[in-house]
Parts: C-alpha cells; structure tokens; sequence
C-alpha cells in the first residue's frame, strides 16, 4: 500500500466512482468497520468485518447506480484522515440525490481501519 496522505484518499474515492468493489476492500484492514450515514443505531449501522463492510459497499450501487463522489477535499494526520465530498445518485425509481458529505477515516497499518459516513439529510431532487 501507499503512504496514508491525499493522493491515498483520492485514490480511495476514485475506486468508489469506477464501482471497483474489489479495489475498495484493497484500502481497508481485515477487521475493517463501516459506519453508514444512516440507520437505526446512533452511528447510522454499523458493519464490521470485511464480507459485511464488502456487503454494505455494494448496496451504495445497488441502491443507486449511478453513485458518485465529486469535489474531494482530502486531509490526514497521523492515523487520521478526512474526506469531503459531494455525492450525486439516482435510485431505481428516477428520484435523485445530490448531498454534501465527509468521511471520517482510522487509518491502521497502512490502509483503512474505520470508515464512518455522514451526509447532509436532504429531500430527494425533483427534475
């Protein structure tokens, strides 16, 4: 893996707009942990090892196709890391989304222990 710094998060994010499950799980540890932007428990769900975090990124394409990610703003320090984005989809039924988001990272042995999702609560897009 490459050094932990901006170039490591966009490479991150990039692997998320190509849909590249197999390149994603690459960037995460063994025991990695997933906490989604929305769920039942106060940190959204939490999916914890990798078939489940593996599971839980692939429902982000399922539930929206055409997911992306754009305008990444990425910061590290230490074993932390940050994310900013802007994320656009449309799901199966024609509504769309487009939110303001970050990602708040643990980094552990050169790639990604923690990945914690948040997104701006926005009511679906009209065309």
């Amino acid at each position: 893996m490459p050094a932990i710094d901006a170039d490591f998060l966009q490479a991150f994010t990039d692997a998320w707009n190509r849909h590249d499950i197999d390149a994603l799980m690459s960037f995460m540890t063994d025991d990695c942990v997933f906490q989604s932007a929305a769920g039942p428990e106060r940190c959204g769900t939490r999916h914890a090892g990798r078939e489940a975090v593996r599971a839980a990124f692939a429902q982000a394409w399922a539930s929206f196709p055409d997911a992306q990610w754009r305008n990444g703003r990425h910061f590290v320090h230490g074993d932390l890391g940050v994310s900013e984005w802007t994320f656009t989809g449309t799901k199966a039924d024609g509504t769309r989304v487009e939110a303001d988001g970050c990602d708040l990272f643990t980094f552990r042995d050169g790639r990604i222990a923690v990945k914690n999702a948040f997104r701006k609560d926005r009511p679906a897009l009209k065309d």
